[in-house]
């Protein structure tokens, strides 16, 4: 793996870190005053190495409020789509919502639901069986609809190229809104109603990396600001962003601008949860109720059993879930999604088993530019999740697809490096249908085109990319000693927290780390390594100036005067003597503050850490280590909420020998 330093302007550093200084986040008691300088320059680099050098944008970023969303009524189509729900409330008009059956599409379906529900209206909905129905909308879906009397269909987190079933809806006479966060195809966007999506050719919205959740939110904020009083507005936009951020970070989304409130404001609600089925779910999820969840524990422990039901079963569960009253219903409901996501990730494990024998015989496979694996009785609900795992191993863009008779489902997943989408539309007269983005996709076809798409994937891919965007990378934001490692970092870095797609959890390098025990092995997969800083790696932070960061080798020149010896000094004096016990006065407290920095510096020198590496312990039978080794590693910083052995400790994300 390479490692690359991120590297940002020093200038713009300084600046925000002054900036930083003053803002009501660093001054609520988050962060001890102790380090100030030294934290605020860390955080200051962070940002700017995201992107965010503006101290407005940075206090936005660092204090997320729900004044930072933007006014729905700027989104394409929303509008129009509000005054069509509004007049079917006020008529008392049957509303069907027609959502997909991912975490992304049932939490919208919940949030427009709800919204339609608190607004006066009444709204059912319908997601599809994922084997049965497939993603996106139906005309026999339609048809049944119309014949039922309804007369109004709004499509949640689908519908972006659903042209058919939008001429099927205008002929029966039944109004479309389509609300989706897809990429519109070649040809436009379907004749409907009203078409609600930031990505649409002429919106102006500001932020247009919304997941589908995020989309009817905004359709739900325009109406209930339309039907309901204002003094209501905020409290009820907390509760529907505790689903917009479960389904945000689910759906791998940039976590910036809009989104970030989204996450960083639901995640704190979801700790307060009240609803039956949320807390059932939190709770199967082991989730503690003590604290907001983080952005990984959504990610890993709550979106999975909400996606089970899509993939395994049926999602309408879910729905049932987040709308039951009787707490005994919502755990069974709860421990049923639970049991799903088992069968889930045992069925994810044979794929995967039949994958790595693919690579085991088939030398050409490894050689593929873009990994195209396909077979019999493979669970169609699982391959997009099978895609990802390839990805991670392979790093290469990969497709699995599911054979079934005649027919085959395949998704697929990418690198950043390649625009999956861009690929699939290169080979669309292959599919009966497809969609997705730039990083993931899905589609059907003739199971007799899989080896031609094999074929032009892997021809298209090597026409866009080189061996080189085969080699992973290591951003690293930093290198830090391990002593500059403290509390107050730890909480220094929250602030940048949710982490997720556009705002990664920041990522160090400590180099000539020494190793202060043999390593651990834990569960025959993770590694747990105890570390300590390596001979004469002793460091004194920098100056608690703002602005420089930078550590300093110890034994610096303290022959300057300090600023405390500065203040000690009077100004101007007309007695010499007394301008000399003045002088006298503040050496002492200089040599009292050198040997109070040199005490800080051996303490640290000594302080160790436990690191732990997930899924590293092959790497121990290639790179053999023992105690005293020296290595450089690169790393998180985390914290152990454990009573009894917490505290902060390093999380692994790559280690290496020291060359030379």
């Amino acid at each position: 793996m390479r490692w690359e330093l991120r590297s940002e302007d020093a200038a713009q550093v300084r600046s925000l870190a002054a900036a930083l200084a003053d803002l009501p986040a660093l001054k609520a008691g988050r962060i001890s005053p102790s380090d100030a300088g030294r934290l605020t320059a860390t955080l200051a680099g962070l940002l700017v190495r995201r992107g965010i050098s503006d101290p407005e944008a940075a206090a936005d970023y660092l204090s997320p409020s729900l004044s930072h969303l933007h006014s729905p009524d700027q989104m394409m189509g929303l509008s129009v789509a509000v005054d069509r729900l509004d007049a079917a409330i006020a008529h008392k008009e049957p509303i069907l919502i027609y959502g997909d059956y991912d975490v992304d599409g049932t939490m919208a379906v919940i949030i427009l639901k709800t919204a339609i529900e608190l607004c006066g209206g009444a709204a059912d909905f319908h997601v599809p069986h994922r084997i049965r129905e497939g993603y996106d909308m139906r005309d026999d879906v339609i048809e049944r609809a119309a014949a039922a009397g309804i007369r109004l269909i709004i499509s949640v987190d689908m519908g972006i190229r659903a042209f058919a079933p939008a001429e099927t809806a205008q002929r029966l006479g039944v109004d479309l809104i389509v609300t989706d966060h897809h990429l519109p195809g070649p040809d436009g966007v379907p004749k409907a109603w009203a078409v609600v999506n930031p990505n649409q050719a002429g919106c102006e919205y500001p932020y247009k990396q919304l997941c589908g959740a995020g989309v009817a939110f905004k359709l739900a904020q325009g109406l209930m600001q339309r039907r309901l009083d204002a003094k209501d507005h905020n409290k009820l936009l907390l509760s529907f962003l505790k689903l917009v951020a479960i389904a945000t970070i689910a759906d791998a989304v940039p976590l910036t601008g809009e989104n970030r409130v989204f996450a960083s404001l639901g995640l704190d609600a979801l700790r307060r949860a009240v609803n039956p089925g949320l807390k059932a779910l939190l709770e199967v999820a082991q989730i503690s109720a003590s604290r907001p969840p983080t952005s990984v524990e959504v990610a890993f422990r709550v979106a999975p059993r909400i996606n089970a039901a899509g993939r395994m079963d049926v999602a309408r569960d879910v729905i049932e879930l987040f709308s039951v009253k009787d707490a005994l219903r919502a755990r069974e409901l709860a421990a049923k999604l639970d049991q799903l996501n088992t069968d889930r990730q045992e069925e994810e494990r044979r794929i995967l088993k039949a994958v790595e024998e693919r690579f085991t015989g088939d030398p050409a496979l490894c050689d593929a530019y873009c990994i195209v694996v396909d077979g019999d009785g493979w669970h169609r609900g699982v391959i997009g999740i099978t895609a990802t795992r390839v990805v991670e191993r392979y790093n290469r863009p990969t497709v699995v697809i599911a054979r079934e008779g005649e027919e085959a489902f395949g998704s697929g997943r990418s690198i950043p490096a390649f625009h999956l989408l861009g690929a699939i539309e290169s080979c669309h007269d292959l599919f009966s249908r497809y969609g997705g983005h730039a990083h993931a996709c899905g589609f059907a076809m003739p199971a007799a085109n899989v080896e031609e798409l094999r074929v032009r994937l892997d021809a298209f891919a090597r026409t866009r990319l080189t061996p080189a965007d085969f080699d992973p990378v290591l951003d690293l934001d930093a290198e830090l000693w391990l002593g500059e490692i403290t509390p107050e970092l730890f909480q220094a870095l929250r602030l940048l927290e949710p982490y997720g797609v556009g705002n990664p959890e920041p990522v160090f390098a400590a180099r000539g780390v020494q190793l202060k025990a043999p390593p651990r092995i834990l569960k025959d997969k993770h590694v747990k390594l105890k570390l300590k800083p390596g001979p004469g790696a002793v460091f004194e932070p920098g100056p608690a100036g703002v602005g420089d960061p930078s550590a300093q080798p110890a034994g610096r020149d303290h022959r300057e005067m300090s600023a405390t010896a500065i203040l000690t000094t009077p100004r101007c004096h007309p007695d010499g003597a007394a301008i000399r016990r003045a002088e006298k006065a503040a050496a002492v407290v200089e040599r009292d503050a050198n040997s109070r920095r040199t005490d800080n510096r051996e303490l640290r020198s000594k302080v160790t850490f436990d690191a732990l590496g997930w899924h590293m312990a092959e790497r121990l039978v290639q790179t053999p280590l023992l105690a005293g080794d020296t290595v450089d590693i690169a790393f998180t910083v985390g914290h152990n909420d454990h009573p009894e052995y917490g505290g902060l400790e390093l999380s692994l994300r790559d280690f290496k020998i020291p060359v030379g």
